[in-house]
């Protein structure tokens, strides 16, 4: 019989906990005895709450304000291990200095600005960053999950500068993914893509040496699931090669929409598993990501390094060969004839999709206008036309209407027999007679018969003056109603 495994206890994961919310107008004093003032919320993370800030002054902060203060309580460790990160390799002047040997004019790794610790309802911890804008996941499936080829391989080689400037500042990611690529938010830097949250940040390269390969499942899948590399899903600590691994798979996901192991992201073994089975077999991978067979050269050929470099362990010290894979993505805009201008094709598409948020924003209205939504409210509109198109069917049939719709009609006529008349009386003795003219109408025969006394000549010559004012001064249509009414 095969040894019965035993059940391995894995880590469990930290609790962090949310911070104590500041009110705007707040001001905290960083590490550098600076004063920045809080403005409003502008995001929230697992563990952190982000606010607009600026330099203390007069006013408050704006919505465009140019920093961001990222707070937790201070029992919570993520924000700790990113200022630490950020101490470490983010000063303006060594991310300047780098730049200039490289020869780059915009490097993807966010600048440290400052920070410290605030007394308020609970101890916080905080740091003042660079403020960014809209994320290439949103931005990814606003454009229906897929990029330009164009456009991959123009942040692939972005990206892998990024990538070598942490690494060669003893550092690595670990949590490279759309989420965490942040376009710029100031002029200038809008088309700039930016590299965010190191929480997950690694020092692979401490005094003492490189980390050694070594499984740990109390450990294991630390990491974005669908992302996660190899190495990470071992337990093994993080190292250069895991992010390359990363990168690969967030490009794949870029060109073709979904990844293969997608199905499942709840099962980390089966990710693992998944994961380990087609970087053994490339043509598989790419099959299943391109049925029709049209994966980009480039795409193949940096999985197919990165496939040899993550699967022999020995290699697991090995620096990636950076320049060798950002040539393949600059070579093949070369070939199709593009070339790395920065104008990103999904930029260039924003006014469509600045429609839709048009749209949006006017749905938000109506939901903040509760009246105005419901009087547009399409079921509320056909009633009223239901009902008036009854009442006109009712008035184009040929039999005499309700008697209760009668009676407005009879007014209109009397109206105007009553004004047509030159020779009628004020209004008193109009309505009095207007009273005595339906009787005598009903009963138009016995009247016929019955003595004739003075006033009843004299009504009858009202009524001949009358029927003869509406044969000369009314409509055709006016008359057939008159006659209707009257029963004639």
């Amino acid at each position: 019989m095969p040894p019965v495994k035993k059940a391995v206890k894995k880590r469990a994961p930290p609790k962090h906990k949310l911070p104590e919310p500041l009110k705007p107008g707040e001001v905290l004093t960083d590490n550098m005895k600076r004063q920045w003032k809080v403005g409003g919320a502008v995001g929230q993370g697992g563990f952190g709450l982000l606010y607009a800030a600026s330099p203390n002054g007069p006013g408050s902060v704006g919505p465009n304000a140019e920093y961001v203060i990222k707070i937790e309580p201070h029992d919570n460790g993520p924000l700790f291990s990113e200022i630490n990160f950020y101490l470490r390799t983010a000063k303006q002047d060594m991310i300047t200095d780098w730049m200039k040997a490289k020869k780059l004019k915009h490097l993807g790794v966010p600048k440290y600005i400052g920070s410290g610790s605030h007394e308020g309802k609970s101890r916080l911890r905080f740091m003042v960053m660079e403020r960014f804008g809209e994320n290439l996941q949103k931005v990814f499936e606003s454009s229906g999950k897929a990029f330009s080829r164009r456009d991959v391989d123009m942040l692939a080689v972005r990206l892998l500068y990024t990538l070598e400037y942490l690494h060669d500042h003893q550092f690595v990611h670990a949590d490279i993914k759309g989420s965490n690529l942040l376009l710029g938010f100031t002029k200038g830097t809008q088309d700039q893509v930016y590299l965010v949250d190191y929480g997950l940040a690694y020092r692979y390269l401490p005094d003492s040496g490189h980390r050694d390969y070594k499984e740990d499942p109390r450990k294991a899948h630390d990491g974005t699931p669908e992302f996660t590399s190899s190495d990470a899903h071992k337990g093994v600590p993080a190292a250069r090669r895991g992010d390359i691994e990363i990168l690969g798979y967030v490009l794949l996901q870029w060109l073709c929409g979904q990844l293969p192991w997608e199905d499942n992201l709840a099962n980390c073994d089966y990710l693992r598993d998944q994961k380990i089975k087609y970087l053994k077999n490339i043509p598989s991978l790419l099959k299943a990501c391109f049925p029709k067979g049209d994966c980009p050269d480039e795409v193949r050929k940096y999985l197919e390094y990165t496939s040899a470099l993550v699967l022999n362990s020995s290699r697991y010290k090995e620096r990636p060969d950076y320049d060798y894979l950002r040539g393949l993505f600059t070579s093949a805009l070369k070939k199709a004839g593009s070339k790395d201008d920065g104008k990103f094709d999904f930029l260039a598409a924003k006014p469509k999709s600045g429609k839709k948020a048009v749209i949006k924003s006017s749905t938000d209205d109506e939901v903040q206008s509760p009246k105005r939504a419901r009087s547009a409210s399409p079921k509320k509109k056909p009633a009223p036309k239901q009902k008036a198109a009854k009442r006109r069917s009712d008035s184009s049939e040929a039999s005499p209407p309700p008697r209760k719709r009668a009676a407005p009609r009879k007014k209109v006529v009397k109206r105007t027999v009553d004004d047509s008349d030159s020779d009628s009386p004020p209004p008193k003795p109009k309505t009095a007679r207007t009273k005595k003219a339906a009787p005598s109408r009903k009963a138009k025969s016995p009247a016929s018969k019955s003595p004739k006394s003075k006033a009843g000549a004299a009504k009858r010559g009202r009524k001949a003056r009358a029927l003869s004012t509406i044969a000369t001064q009314t409509s055709p249509g006016l008359m057939a109603r008159g006659r209707l009414s009257n029963g004639t």
